[in-house]
């Protein structure tokens, strides 16, 4: 499982966050503990009033458990990694919260402690927690017998396809998967060693440098959105320094966008319009099929969440009748059989709680496989997609060049024609001779 973590502050966003389930087919909080409040916001609004005596500002640590696409994970798979985190990070025994969510067939979990030590009234340091999240997501994976991701291998190279949360939500506001982008900008990268030939690379997909006011090289998109280079091709800023030693020879931001506010004509902004139009119509039935599998697997777990609730308040209610009252109940006090049976008690509500709990894994591994078929073939329509919208930004490019060539040609042409004035003084002159 491929583990991400972050100290952070912000709980009741943090919170909000975890229980979207617009973004998510489905959110289910699996665990609270040590908190006084059962639920997500009153949890963090409680460690935040801990942390108010301390100095600490981000004073949760939140953990993302990612396992492979094609894996079906229990929760009690989550559980033991939340578990082994734990232990790895020092955070034993501090309250926290464990969120599942669900999103085109696959299911991760986000576990949230609470930083602070209420005995000591201090942070836990959490030195190196990188080092030591992407150590035992190896073991992990090799406990499981999964195949090791590149980026977990011994001769590892970055995997240029991570993004942030301002990075997804800039590439959703265009309609397209930010890894596309990513994509596009390191392999535009890679394959150029000068600025000219990046600088072509990137237009042929309708990306155009500029030179920005803080953040140094930037792309800019038919849409006018602004894309740091550094950024999106996951370089150092240093790099780009070194390749653009001359950025200030670049058109500014608002010159570019100037320029292609001007030059984008109404015909191919039409053809934009219409590809998006036909795209969004072609999404439309596989999104109709998303939501009613969405809605059937929610009613499917409802119904389980109420039976399984059944059954237990009937077997509470059995296991409670087992403990009798009075003087009978006192004699077993006195026998010791009071006390056997509530350690019996124990053990089958201890297994009780795992048999519901293995019902719902079987249950979301099933609708999960479900929801996979659909998905590869949402899978395909993007791929056919960015196919669709690659060739279109190839066009619009090639219609701007031409475009800047009969500009230019008309330009060298005007300087060629003759001034007419000139031309009458020539003659005026001619003839005074």
């Amino acid at each position: 499982m491929i583990l991400k973590g972050s100290q952070r502050a912000g709980g009741a966003q943090l919170a909000a966050h975890l229980l979207n389930d617009r973004d998510n087919d489905h959110v289910r909080v699996g665990e609270v503990r040590g908190f006084a409040s059962d639920d997500l916001h009153g949890a963090f609004k409680e460690a935040q009033a801990i942390a108010s005596g301390t100095r600490c500002k981000q004073y949760l640590f939140s953990l993302s458990i990612n396992p492979p696409k094609t894996v079906d994970v229990s929760e009690r798979d989550f559980e033991r990694a939340a578990d082994a985190a734990e232990l790895a990070l020092g955070l034993s025994g501090q309250p926290r919260a464990i969120v599942y969510h669900e999103k085109e067939g696959r299911r991760h979990a986000h576990v949230v402690w609470s930083r602070i030590d209420p005995a000591e009234m201090r942070a836990i340091n959490l030195a190196h927690f990188k080092n030591k999240l992407t150590s035992l997501s190896r073991d992990l994976y090799l406990e499981h017998g999964w195949p090791l991701p590149d980026g977990l291998r011994p001769d590892r190279a970055g995997n240029p396809l991570r993004f942030s949360l301002e990075e997804w939500q800039q590439a959703k506001r265009q309609g397209v998967d930010p890894r596309e982008i990513k994509q596009i900008f390191r392999d535009c990268w890679n394959r150029s060693d000068s600025p000219q030939a990046f600088q072509h690379a990137l237009a042929e997909y309708g990306y155009f440098l500029a030179r920005g006011d803080r953040r140094g090289v930037v792309a800019i998109d038919l849409h006018g959105e602004i894309y740091s280079v550094a950024r999106w091709a996951n370089v150092k800023a240093k790099d780009v320094r070194e390749r653009f030693s001359d950025a200030d020879a670049l058109p500014s931001v608002a010159h570019v966008a100037g320029e292609l506010k001007q030059s984008v004509t109404r015909q191919l902004r039409g053809y934009i319009a219409d590809v998006k139009a036909r795209q969004a119509a072609e999404r439309a039935p596989l999104d109709a099929m998303r939501d009613a599998l969405r809605l059937q697997h929610r009613s499917e777990r409802d119904r389980l969440a109420i039976k399984q609730a059944q059954r237990w308040q009937m077997e509470s209610e059995a296991r409670a009748a087992r403990l009798r009252t009075g003087l009978e109940g006192l004699w077993d006090k006195i026998t010791g059989k009071a006390r056997a049976i509530r350690e019996s008690n124990a053990r089958e509500t201890y297994e009780c709680a795992r048999r519901d709990q293995r019902q719902r894994d079987a249950l979301i591994i099933e609708q999960m496989r479900d929801r996979r078929g659909l998905q590869s073939e949402i899978d395909a329509l993007r791929l056919r997609h960015a196919r669709d919208r690659r060739t279109l930004a190839r066009d619009v490019t090639t219609a701007l060049r031409e475009s800047a060539r009969l500009q230019d040609a008309a330009g060298r042409e005007a300087e060629r024609q003759p001034d007419p004035a000139h031309e009458r003084r020539k003659r005026g002159i001619s003839l005074d001779l």
